[in-house]
């Protein structure tokens, strides 16, 4: 059986789209070209391994199968090539963030990154946790911040700082809220129909309604925002009360007018940013090197607010 590196990434498009056309257009060939490698990885195992349906492609249990081995195999070679390039030297280094860390943490490290030499070539992925996690499990990228636990055994960890969630509204709100007393402004106390959260998927909208007991069922405000930004001037403009990551604060406060942040009572909420990388990735030095930049960096963020 000789199967190809090649072979094995354009399978995983098809696989991931779900369409030849789009999984075509991922990685930049032609569809014939995407058909004609399928067709031949199907020769070489000896079996389909797409059902074609009308609105696409579906996997069949063999490839299903093939595709579990197949991301850890160019997750493995993802790990050679980053041990290969040495991002600490010069080399290029693809990072991830999610959107609620990258606009307040980077512009603090980038200066930092390049004094090092680590951040000479850096190509930054934003996109929220799953899909980060996904690509860093591809190989596309080579260390991911988030601010969530991973699930995945085949990833590791390290913490860089605790970040602590602020109350956010104008200051007729802020001021309601401080004069019922500290009970009115505990998580759980909280109006959720007051409550202005980012769109599911981005995981600080799920930690707030955590933080409060609540769920995406619950009755609140509901405007859709795709940015933390965007809560900020809503909230500065009334409409509602939001959580602001303390890395946020100083940023936000001077964009938003009306703005106002309170600290919650004792213990206060948080959640933990954290760097990753694939257990497989040889860290030579380098994930080190970035942890303690991002560590300081966010350290700097947070003193200042």
């Amino acid at each position: 059986m000789n199967i190809t590196l090649r072979q094995l990434r354009y399978f995983l498009a098809l696989a991931e789209q779900g369409h030849f056309t789009r999984a075509a257009e991922t990685i930049h060939v032609t569809q014939p070209a995407l058909s004609m490698q399928i067709k031949a990885l199907e020769d070489v195992v000896g079996a389909r391994l797409v059902e074609r349906t009308p609105s696409g492609v579906v996997l069949t249990p063999q490839g299903r199968g093939l595709a579990d081995h197949a991301r850890k195999v160019l997750a493995a070679m993802a790990g050679l090539e980053q041990g290969l390039r040495k991002p600490g030297q010069g080399g290029r280094l693809m990072l991830g963030m999610i959107p609620t860390v990258a606009p307040y943490l980077l512009p603090q490290a980038l200066p930092i990154l390049r004094a090092r030499d680590i951040g000479r070539d850096l190509h930054l992925r934003e996109a929220q946790t799953d899909r980060l996690i996904e690509e860093l499990a591809l190989g596309r990228l080579d260390a991911a911040v988030i601010a969530s636990p991973p699930g995945d055994e085949g990833l590791v960890a390290t913490p860089l700082f605790t970040d602590r969630f602020l109350l956010a509204g104008s200051a007729q709100r802020i001021g309601d809220l401080k004069a019922g007393g500290p009970g009115m402004v505990q998580p759980r106390a909280l109006d959720p129909g007051q409550l202005l959260l980012l769109d599911e998927g981005h995981c600080l909208g799920d930690q707030a309604l955590e933080v409060c007991g609540l769920n995406r069922r619950s009755g609140r405000l509901d405007l859709g925002a795709a940015s933390l930004s965007t809560l900020c001037r809503l909230a500065g403009q009334g409409m509602g009360l939001t959580f602001l990551p303390e890395i946020a604060l100083t940023q936000e406060m001077a964009a938003a007018p009306g703005l106002t942040a309170m600290r919650f009572p004792d213990p206060q909420p948080a959640r933990e940013v954290i760097l990753l990388r694939r257990n497989s990735t040889l860290p030579d030095g380098w994930f080190e090197d970035l942890a303690g930049i991002l560590r300081q960096a966010g350290q700097a963020l947070l003193t200042a607010a």
